[in-house]
């Protein structure tokens, strides 16, 4: 149980909105959650192609990706706090204009530095995106069973987006052109801002508005950028790089000084309330732990199809389209009816399991392997996983927070998938790419099939890690989450104190 007390906070106050107006909004928040997911995939695939119309070199063609990764990743927490600060649908508008804007001037780049800039503006409107609309859900419904419904879509999406991305990528790069990986952007944006202006609901403010916490916005975006640029060096550089310390140290100096400084600020930018929170806690490592699994399936499978069984890139895509059933499916039966019975503390431990199992599986993957038998049934076991682990952490990370501090709570599962994607690139990467060397020293000399096999061994060693990260995640949440029945215990006592005649009106936050 937390409680968020300011006593200079504002009080937000919105009607709740009609059942049907409700829905159309979970549709707004989905296309605006889409279309974030996607793009950290639906790029990838065209970056072979653009880098033939633009001509510019292999190791420049990282930074298409890591420009993106980078005003994301360090600028999600200062969104959600913007968007607790303006209210959250004209944060919302902006994001999505802002958003829709760099992909068209992406689309329309001539140029790798102006590509680049466009991508680092793509990744900074999303940053104000991606929490906003999750703030916009966890404010909208509140009513149980609706909430349950709702985020298992959210969850579905979070989890499903990348997947979603391969297959958007491969067909829009093979049958229209590079660009259109940007411009489709565009006309989503568009109805998302036509349905955010008619069905989101304004929330009214009253008294003093909050002061933006500057220092500890300095502090927490520097350690974000530190933490995703340590990462993304790792994978491209290695681990030995000055860079890669560098920043990586750095990042850990800066988070420290960041939470000493919301111990004592005002108007902290992360009531530290929120993250201390068991259940919250809990949640944000496993969406963080899932995050660094989930982006290693998608970077070593789709490397294996291609490279090793010769996948066109739509192929590749509808390669992913079993899981991604199986992941909404799951997301489904765990909201409705699994989280309500058993809560995450059982269905989060569950789907890491699977997780285990799935990524077990995929090891045993050669070069005369076969889709049916060998590939389909780990990529629906991962997407069931996937499914039962986001909906239920997304929607205990954002359950009963308070209202005022929704944007920031809500970016910090942005931030925990944001981090755990980098993390498990550049680790997997790592560790796939030492595998690969070795077996090719071990095995002179060097034919095409050895580096064929080279490269399959390296896969599963990847594997073998990503089994690991979600055993990890499987033994953390099992021993972190909360039983249900110390929630009701705890949401009673609260319920008590809210009835005390000498408790003061402050809104109180009960897990």
């Amino acid at each position: 149980m937390v409680s968020l007390m300011s006593q200079s906070s504002p009080v937000l106050q919105a009607a709740a909105p009609h059942p049907s107006r409700r829905w159309w909004t979970l549709g707004v928040v989905a296309l605006a959650q889409l279309m974030v997911v996607l793009d950290s995939t639906v790029v990838n695939i065209a970056l072979p192609s653009a880098q033939n119309d633009l001509g510019f070199s292999d190791g420049d063609r990282q930074w298409i990706v890591t420009a993106y990764s980078l005003a994301f990743g360090s600028l999600l927490l200062l969104g959600g706090r913007l968007s607790d600060l303006i209210g959250r649908k004209r944060t919302f508008i902006i994001g999505m204009v802002g958003f829709a804007a760099a992909s068209a001037l992406g689309g329309a780049a001539g140029s790798f530095e102006l590509l680049v800039a466009a991508r680092a503006l793509q990744g900074a409107f999303g940053a104000l995106l991606a929490p906003t609309a999750l703030a916009v859900l966890t404010t909208t419904f509140t009513v149980p069973k609706e909430r349950a419904r709702a985020f298992g879509v959210f969850g579905a999406i979070a989890g499903a987006g990348g997947a979603i991305g391969l297959l958007l990528g491969g067909f829009l790069t093979e049958y229209f052109d590079w660009r259109w990986n940007l411009y489709i952007n565009v006309p989503i944006a568009i109805v998302a801002i036509i349905g955010a202006a008619i069905f989101v609901a304004h929330i009214d403010r009253t008294g003093p508005r909050p002061k933006l916490d500057v220092p500890g916005t300095i502090l927490v975006s520097g350690a974000l950028f530190s933490l995703v640029y340590g990462f993304s060096n790792a994978e491209t550089e290695g681990w030995d790089s000055p860079l890669t310390w560098g920043f990586l140290a750095g990042a850990v100096v800066l988070l420290v000084a960041f939470v000493l400084w919301q111990r004592r600020a005002a108007h902290p930018l992360l009531p530290l309330s929120i993250v201390l929170d068991r259940n919250r806690g809990a949640a944000y490592s496993s969406v963080l732990i899932a995050g660094a699994g989930m982006f290693g399936i998608f970077l070593f499978v789709t490397y294996y199809l291609q490279a090793s069984l010769g996948y066109e890139a739509f192929q590749t895509g509808l390669a992913f389209l079993p899981m991604i059933a199986m992941l909404v499916l799951a997301a489904q039966l765990g909201t409705n009816i699994f989280v309500p019975r058993f809560g995450p503390k059982i269905m989060v431990p569950f789907g890491m399991t699977l997780g285990v199992i799935g990524m077990v599986y995929l090891t045993h993957l050669d070069v005369d392997s076969t889709y049916a038998a060998d590939i389909l049934p780990p990529l629906m076991i991962i997407g069931f996983a996937m499914g039962s682990i986001m909906p239920a952490s997304i929607q205990t990370a954002t359950l009963g927070i308070d209202r005022r501090f929704a944007g920031v709570a809500s970016a910090m599962v942005n931030t925990s998938q944001q981090v755990g994607g980098s993390i498990g690139t550049a680790l997997l990467n790592t560790l796939a790419a030492t595998a690969a060397t070795d077996y090719l020293a071990s095995h002179l000399p060097v034919t095409a099939g050895v580096a064929a096999d080279a490269a399959v061994h390296s896969y599963a060693t990847a594997y073998w890690w990503g089994a690991g990260f979600f055993a990890v995640g499987a033994i953390m949440s099992a021993l972190l989450f909360r039983t249900r029945t110390d929630t009701r215990a705890r949401a009673a006592a609260a319920a008590a104190a809210q009835d005390s005649p000498a408790h003061a009106p402050e809104p109180v936050v009960a897990h």
